[in-house]
């Protein structure tokens, strides 16, 4: 879950003129980050060979 202060931080390293284009681009790409490493810490997570096996198709 994203925190009021996580979402300060990562816009002080923005550069001092951006596009809100760029702006929503960081913001998601942390929310699914954030959102993956909470997955992760509550075991919700398909491991690598299932994902293979199940996407066999694709990845030849």
């Amino acid at each position: 879950m994203l925190t009021r202060e996580n979402v300060i931080q990562h816009i002080k390293t923005m550069p001092e003129n951006f596009s809100i284009d760029e702006l929503m681009d960081k913001l998601l790409f942390i929310y699914n980050v954030e959102n993956g490493l909470e997955q992760s810490r509550n075991d919700k997570v398909t491991p690598h060979e299932e994902v293979k096996k199940k996407y066999k198709k694709w990845l030849q």
